[in-house]
């Protein structure tokens, strides 16, 4: 029994004195913020005055209030009035 154990503790010990081994993950860069789409903080004032009236307006759903607009390449997402998110779209 006493030498069973010291076989064991010998092959776990030299299992986890092997070398480490990972796989490496390349990735590309993530594309960087576009400027031809309006800025997070942008108010709805400021959105059409610089980008026109959007193509489509979808009302606010929601609690907070989340609304829509939709412009040719890309679509905007308000928080009450201010821009939470602008994405790009084909």
């Amino acid at each position: 029994m006493r030498c069973t154990r010291w076989i064991f503790s010998a092959l776990a010990a030299v299992a986890l004195a092997g070398p480490a081994l990972a796989d490496e993950l390349k990735m590309t860069p993530a594309p960087e913020a576009s400027r031809d789409r309006p800025a997070r903080g942008m108010s709805m004032d400021k959105v059409e005055a610089t980008y026109g009236a959007p193509t489509r307006r979808i009302p606010a759903v929601g609690e907070p209030p989340i609304t829509r607009w939709e412009y040719p390449g890309f679509v905007v997402y308000f928080e009450h009035n201010l821009v939470i998110h602008a994405v790009a779209v084909s």
